[in-house]
């Protein structure tokens, strides 16, 4: 017991309240109450299995350990945004198809009509975040299930993307964009390479491996992957201390209430839908200009693999629970197994497997927490 008091007030005694469902918990019980702790243990035990499994084969030297990280951190971007969207409430399917769009967005408009590469990538956020808002806007007003709204987003703008670039191109793949985004301040932003001379000096130090011409193995970190992590630290932030956290959790638990209480529900519920379109974005941004090409059929079901890694990470499919940093550990997940599976030489069609598996043994697990923390059976 302890007691608090005002100037000029009598001391008010303040007993620790503890709820009566769940009584007094240690601290496995409140570890386990975590959204993120199922994926924490998935990551633990993946780790220790490809150390055994494919230790010897390079899969945890640098280029090895770079190969799955790429994998995670195209997974991390979209699964960021899809997390905050599921606590939230919604799902947005059309995530996958948005990638292609984007790319499209990009290099058509640069290619084919001279426009400053800046220009098309200001352009390609702006009208991705402008679908993502519509996207919203639908569903708050009707009140029609997003998975509906964004599936039929999703057929939409895969045609635009397939009919657009062949009435402008006359085809599906759009490359030469090199050239265009050579010395560019923008390409440098979604595809450098960071400290390319500490990594150099590492290779020359027998720390990383070097390829037969000197080079590094691994030359630099990605902007794909600082874009991860900048985009999961922004999330979780925003998430867990900050009071548009608290509209997301409320928007998602139960929207009814939240909006009795003040909480802008609409706001908030457009407000998600475009942040995934701007981590889409992101995504075909960091590819586009990896590659020097778009694709209309880049991202192709990457709306499921996002919505696969916030699951696996603890986000409830009912929304109002669930973490970033938990979906992150479901894209590391994903990212360590699917190239996991490469190096130990096993055949890559065992990952759908895996990957399924995993799926409802953490829609299992959440739901078990979910009956534990409201008390139901």
């Amino acid at each position: 017991m302890a007691e608090r008091s005002d100037p000029g007030t009598p001391a008010t005694p303040i007993v620790d309240v503890v709820d009566e469902r769940l009584g007094r918990q240690s601290w496995y019980q409140r570890l386990m109450v975590r959204p993120d702790s199922g994926a924490l243990a998935g990551v633990v035990l993946v780790f220790l299995f490809f150390t055994f499994a494919a230790g010897d084969t390079g899969m945890f030297a640098s280029d090895g350990i770079l190969s799955w990280m790429t994998v995670t951190a195209q997974l991390m971007i979209i699964g960021s945004g899809a997390a905050l969207l599921m606590i939230g409430g919604e799902f947005d399917l059309s995530v996958g198809s948005m990638i292609g769009f984007s790319g499209m967005m990009i290099a058509i408009p640069t290619i084919y009509f001279d426009v400053p590469i800046g220009v098309s990538v200001v352009l390609a956020f702006v009208v991705a975040m402008a679908i993502g808002a519509l996207n919203g806007y639908i569903i708050v007003r009707t009140r029609l299930p997003s998975f509906i709204v964004t599936l039929a987003s999703l057929y939409i703008l895969r045609g635009l993307t397939i009919a657009l670039s062949i009435l402008f191109t006359n085809r599906t793949i759009v490359s030469g964009l090199k050239e265009y985004s050579d010395d560019s301040f923008v390409a440098s932003l979604f595809s450098a390479k960071l400290f390319p001379g500490f990594f150099q000096w590492l290779a020359d130090n027998g720390i990383i491996l070097k390829l037969p011409n000197g080079a590094p193995a691994v030359p630099g970190i990605p902007m794909l992957i600082v874009w991860a992590f900048a985009l999961a630290v922004v999330g979780h932030v925003v998430l867990t201390r900050t009071r548009i956290g608290n509209w997301i959790f409320a928007s998602g638990g139960d929207a009814n209430a939240a909006r009795n209480v003040g909480v802008p529900v609409s706001a908030v519920k457009i407000s998600l839908f475009m942040a995934t379109a701007f981590c889409a974005t992101v995504f075909a941004a960091c590819q586009v200009f990896e590659f020097g090409s778009a694709a209309a059929d880049r991202g192709l079901l990457k709306e499921f693999e996002a919505i696969i890694a916030a699951v696996i990470g603890g986000c409830l499919l009912t929304g109002g629970y669930g973490s970033v940093i938990g979906a992150c550990l479901g894209a590391l997940i994903f990212g360590v197994v699917q190239q996991g599976i490469l190096f130990a030489g096993a055949p890559s069609d065992w990952f759908q497997v895996f990957l399924g598996a995993m799926l409802l043994i953490a829609v299992l697990f959440n739901s078990s927490i979910r009956r534990r923390v409201t008390g139901e059976r």
